[in-house]
This record gives structure tokens, sequence and C-alpha cells, in this order.
């Protein structure tokens, strides 16, 4: 089994690679000349001695260099050239190679990041984002690590092997079939090595993952640890998932550090062979004196590099397992796409309706069982109930972050799913209850993904938003910095940047999710302004559990499990007897006990 996931993400490797078939050629014939003159040197001993052996008789003499001094001379010169060109290949190869692995990397990294990025909302929902985070930064970058040296020493490995084998036959087939006697054992050893090492770096992946999951959470949760002051809790907590990672990293070096020893052995056998039973033949003269001292030397080169191969392995198979992740990513489907001439309307100014809808996050619980609900172009809208009533829900699946498992929604006459996924959502503005802004100027976060912003609409926005007020009292204005996720400046004024951010984008359609559920009653009060100011000419969706953002709604809705069981105005709800919403209202007001009301409510 691990075999064939390692040759399915080979496959996927050389799939991927295969634009720079051309560069991995080049860099390949590089890696073979730069091995083929750097196994040169050691002919070349043989050649010396022979050349002091047998002088005008020697190998060279026979070349047409008569005399001893014009056959040192070339000696020399052959030499220089061969290390020079042994040094200029071995350029070539690491600057190809390297900037091989640096544009497979950077492309790896942007294709699998922006894969991930259209992945469907439910697949990140149950992803960690550590885990996503290691996939993009260190699997591709121990893929990368291999790239960058392991290739080459495969490729001179086998090139080294074919030409001093090639060699040793020549010169004498006896001590050739001695010498690659430990090789077919080698490669049994590598084997076994390599189907037991497999697992393990697979499981080292994914505890890399798991520790990069609990680091991230807990930065973005510093200040739920400050309050709580549990340091030593998340110290303890990382301390596990760490010794979990060393446990694994120590399990696999166990079995790694036991292979070199082992083709030691088997080189020193070869060595052993090719020295005894050489200088048996040298001594009774049945090779020449130069040859033998070739194979002496060729057996360790031929040998040697076999010692290797315990790094080899160990990097192909941190490669694979890296590989496997990233591939997995990248091969996740997205269900949520474009049909063929998927529709773009002129605007979205329609009515929203939804026609027998049928939605669950699980296939065991199904949230919506044959929803109807219309929401008429330019009204305003506000939902409340439970929480897990599907309030937010619904704005999910208006977005298509979601898709229905049965019935249709309606944007006017169009299927919302015939309509072009981007045309819809840059047609439909959200402000989510933890509004994301990023590490950059509040111009910047009120002008993200608009191109060429003017600034008299940065201004509208912002003072549509009610952002304005507390904008204009900042020492750089616009230009303010809010640091990372917005955390220099309050939450209301992060909610009212991310309004005027929306605006920005000129929607039809806006939801508000439980947009003023976290701040105060001032700033829910300039956020209402805001509401009332930008409701005009387009439609609203404001989710809410405070009663008081909603009340001037045209139409309220209240869900229970899915379902709609009450509607209408702020004053028609009321007016109904004990109904649900009238008694979240008497609490909110404080009108009434709540443990009666809620007492009441359960009966």
């Amino acid at each position: 089994m691990n075999k064939k996931n390692n040759s399915n993400s080979l496959i996927r490797l050389m799939g991927y690679l295969r634009p720079w078939r051309s560069k991995i050629l080049l860099a390949s014939i590089y890696s073979a000349m730069n091995k083929i003159f750097d196994i040169a040197p050691e002919v070349l001993i043989g050649v010396a001695v022979d050349l002091v052996v047998k002088k005008n008789q020697s190998f060279v003499a026979s070349l047409g260099f008569e005399s001893i001094n014009s056959q040192v001379l070339f000696l020399g010169f052959i030499t220089f050239v061969i290390w020079a060109l042994e040094s200029v290949f071995e350029y070539l190869y690491m600057i190809k190679w390297r900037g091989l692995a640096q544009n497979v990397e950077h492309s790896l990294r942007v294709s699998a990041y922006d894969h991930s990025q259209r992945l469907d909302l439910d697949w990140h929902e149950r992803q960690s984002t550590g885990n996503i985070t290691a996939i993009l930064n260190d699997d591709i970058n121990q893929l990368e690590r291999f790239l960058n040296n392991g290739v080459n020493q495969i490729i001179q490995v086998m090139v080294s092997t074919i030409i001093i084998g090639f060699i040793f036959f020549y010169i004498s087939p006896l001590i050739a079939s001695i010498a690659i006697v430990p090789v077919p054992l080698i490669f049994i050893i590598s084997l076994v090595f390599q189907k037991r090492l497999s697992p393990k770096y697979k499981i080292i992946r994914e505890k890399v993952g798991a520790l990069n999951s609990s680091i991230m959470n807990n930065l973005l949760g510093i200040q739920v640890i400050k309050s709580f002051m549990t340091y030593d809790l998340e110290k303890e907590s990382l301390k596990s998932k760490s010794r979990d990672y060393q446990m694994a990293n120590i399990d696999a070096i166990a079995i790694s550090s036991a292979f070199n020893p082992l083709i030691r052995m088997g080189v020193l056998a070869g060595f052993l062979g090719t020295i005894l039973i050489g200088s048996y033949m040298a001594l009774n003269g049945t090779i020449e004196v130069g040859s033998y001292s070739i194979l002496v030397f060729l057996t360790q080169r031929f040998l040697w590099p076999f010692t290797s191969l315990s790094t080899l392995i160990d990097d192909f198979e941190r490669s694979m397992a890296s590989c496997a992740r990233i591939f997995n990513m990248m091969h996740m489907k997205i269900k949520i796409i474009n049909k063929e001439n998927a529709i773009k309307p002129i605007d979205l100014s329609y009515d929203i309706k939804f026609r027998n809808i049928s939605f669950g996050y699980s296939k065991d619980i199904e949230l919506f069982k044959s929803l109807d609900m219309e929401i008429p172009f330019g009204s305003s809208i506000g939902i409340v109930g439970d929480t897990g009533s599907g309030k937010t829900t619904i704005a999910k699946l208006i977005l298509r972050l979601y898709e229905t498992e049965r019935g249709v929604i309606y944007l006017g006459d169009y299927n919302i799913n015939d309509l072009d996924l981007n045309f819809l959502r840059k047609k439909i503005g959200i402000v989510n209850q933890e509004s994301f802004l990023f590490n950059a100027s509040i111009r910047d976060n009120i002008c993200y993904g608009i191109h060429d912003p003017q600034p008299e609409d940065i201004e509208l926005a912002a003072k549509q938003s009610q952002a304005w007020e507390f904008i204009a009292r900042m020492p750089n204005g616009l230009d303010t910095m809010i640091g990372e996720r917005g955390q220099t400046i309050s939450g209301g004024q992060r909610q009212r940047i991310a309004i005027a951010r929306t605006l920005m984008r000129k929607p039809k359609i806006i939801i508000f999710d439980e947009a003023t559920s976290s701040v105060d009653n001032h700033t829910e009060q300039l956020i209402q302004r805001a509401l009332f100011a930008i409701r005009e000419g387009r439609t609203s969706i404001i989710i809410a559990h405070r009663l008081s953002t909603i009340r001037n709604c045209n139409n309220i809705l209240v869900l229970k499990e899915g379902t709609i069981i009450e509607q209408g105005n702020h004053d028609s709800l009321l007016k109904v007897k004990d109904s649900y919403y009238s008694k979240l209202w008497r609490i909110q007001t404080g009108k009434q006990d709540d443990s009666e009301i809620l007492a009441n409510h359960n009966m």
C-alpha cells in the first residue's frame, strides 16, 4: 500500500513538472556530465601509474607522445581540463536544479493556495487552519529540498554505477562480478527500509500539521489565554503535541540510522574483494598495474555513493509524504462552480425567492425542510431566531457558499445556480459578526478588492457606514494603520469599517449577519443609522439577536428549527398575544422576567 502511495505521489509530481521538462532534461545532462568528469580523475591515476611503470610503452605513449616530459605535460593538461569541466558542470547543475526547485516551489505554493481558497466553505470548516498552513509551507518546502539536491543525487548514482560498471567489466569481468555482488543486497535493504519508513513519515507530516494548528490557534486566541492566565495549560498542551512530533521523528530516525551501517558493510565486502583478488591478479601479471590502480580507486567510487542512499531514501520518503498531502488537497474537488454559459444579468435588482428548500450540514440532520419565503427587492428583512435555527445559513445559501439539497433559490426569474458565481458574490455584500480586517490602513481595508477606487467613493462609504466620525479624529485619517485583524481599534469601529468595505462594492443585496451583537448601545445606534442610510435602492437582510436592530424592517421572519413560525413587521408581531417575537421583545426590554417567559415558551 505504501509503495503504491509513493508511486501515485511520484506520478502526480511528474505530471505537475511537465511544463519544466526541457529544464529538467538540461539539468539532468549537467548532472550526468559532472559525474563523468568527477569519475575521470580516478582513471587518470591509473594512467599516471601506467606511465611511471611502463614509461615509453605506456598508454599515453601509444597516443603519439614519445618523450616522458611530453607524456607528463599531456597528463597534466588533461587533468586540468577534466577538473575544470567537472567544476563548470557542477556550477551549471547546481544553478539549474536550485533554480528549478525555486520555480516549482513558487508555482506549487501559489497553485495550492489558490485551489485551497476556492475549495468550498464546508471543506474549510472541517479543516484546521494550522494544517492547511503546514501543507502550504512545510510540505512544499520539503519537496523543494528534495528537488534541490535529491534528484541530482539519484542521477549521479545511476551514471556512476553504469560508467564504472562498464570500466570494471572492460578491465576484468571477474573483479567486476565480485565488486557488484553487494549491489543487489544494498537495493534489497533499501526497499525494506523504504517500506518501513513510508508510514513513519506520513505520521510525521500529520503530527507537524497538528502542531502548527495548535500554535496558530493559540496565537489567534492570545487575548483569551492572557485573560484566563492559562499559560501553563497551553504550554503543556503544546509540549504534548511537540513531544508527539518529536517521538514520531525519533521513531523514523531509529530505522533510517540503521541503514547506513548495513550499507557500509556491503561496500566493505566489495572493496575487500577487489583489493585481494586484484592484488593477486596484478602480481601474477594477469592485469596491468595501472589497470589495478584504476580498479582500486573506482571500487570506492563505485560503491561509496550507495552509502548516501540512507539520506536519499530519507529525503525521498519525506518528500513523497509531503507530495501526498499537497496533491490530495489540490485534487480535492470544488463542488460549487459555474455552469457552462453562466448568466450575468445587468444587476441583481430582483426579488429573492426560496422555493421548497431542503438543506442540512450533514446527511443525518436536516436543517430546512421545504422552506418557502420571499424577499421583495428594495425591502429590508429582519431574521431572528434561536441559535441553530438557520439564520446564518440563509445568508450562506444566498451567496452560494453552500448548495441546497432540494428546491431552488430564485433571483427574479433566475435560478441562483445558473448565475455567474463571481458576478453573484460581487453584487451581494455581507457584514459578519466578526468582520476580518487586514494589517493595513483604514483606506486599504475599505478599498479591499476594488480596482482603482475613487477618493469620493471612499469618503461616501465611510460616511454612510458612520465610520467617518472616528476616522476624521485620527491623526492619519484614512491612512491610519489598524494592526493585525484590526486589533488597535474597537469592535464597533471594526464593524463600521467592514460596512464601508461592503458599500464600496455597491451591492444590490446587503446582508448583516449579527453585525451589532458585540457592540455597545451607542455603536448599535450608529450602525442602525448606517442601515437606514444605505437601504435605499437595495435589498437589506438583517440577521440579529437584538430586536432593536430590526424593529424598523419592512418584514421580520422568526425562525425556529429551520421553519418560519412567525412573520410580519414589528408592530404586527407585537400585537399577536403570546407570540414568540413578543416574548423575546419583552425579555430584551425588561418588561417581563426571563425565566417566566422561557418557562411559558417551553410549556
